[in-house]
């Protein structure tokens, strides 16, 4: 199964579409850290991460951890655990995932840059958006449409950015 990111604003699962927010300058092929931009390409799903004190342990054949205060994705190109979870120890380097507003009570990762090579792009998620305001370059959705497609994927689907 593939999940398909049409254009900036749909997101096509089996016979659902939903609206949806990406990076603030679009996609691009040749992404890099800070650009605003969601990578373009065809990419396996990771984790889901979620809040138990905010939703329920998600109904998804995703792996899933829970989301604990310490708890956030290196971001800085020069630290040896870039684009990976990590222990929160500065706020220079790293997206925090327990925020105070909601955006991050579900994320999936996504295998953009796997080989974490430094530069190329760090932190892209599906994530969760009240307003469909542009993201720093990941794809976000309203909290039930996201609670739709966890219940259709699995760790074998894949996402589509075109």
């Amino acid at each position: 199964m593939i999940i398909h990111v049409k254009n900036k604003n749909t997101l096509i699962i089996d016979d659902f579409h939903f609206t949806c927010c990406i990076g603030k300058n679009g996609v691009n092929s040749n992404k890099k850290e800070g650009d605003f931009s969601t990578p373009k390409g065809l990419f396996k799903l990771k984790k889901l991460y979620f809040r138990r004190d905010r939703v329920m342990l998600p109904k998804s054949q995703i792996d899933k951890k829970i989301i604990t205060k310490n708890m956030g994705w290196c971001d800085d190109p020069k630290h040896k655990k870039y684009n990976e979870e990590i222990q929160v120890f500065d706020k220079n380097n790293r997206e925090n995932f327990y925020r105070e507003d909601h955006i991050y009570d579900y994320l999936l990762t996504i295998s953009h840059n796997e080989k974490k090579i430094p530069y190329n792009g760090s932190a892209i998620f599906i994530h969760l958006t009240d307003n469909y305001k542009p993201t720093a370059g990941c794809i976000a959705l309203k909290k039930k449409d996201f609670e739709i497609l966890l219940k259709l994927v699995n760790q074998k689907t894949k996402i589509r950015i075109s």
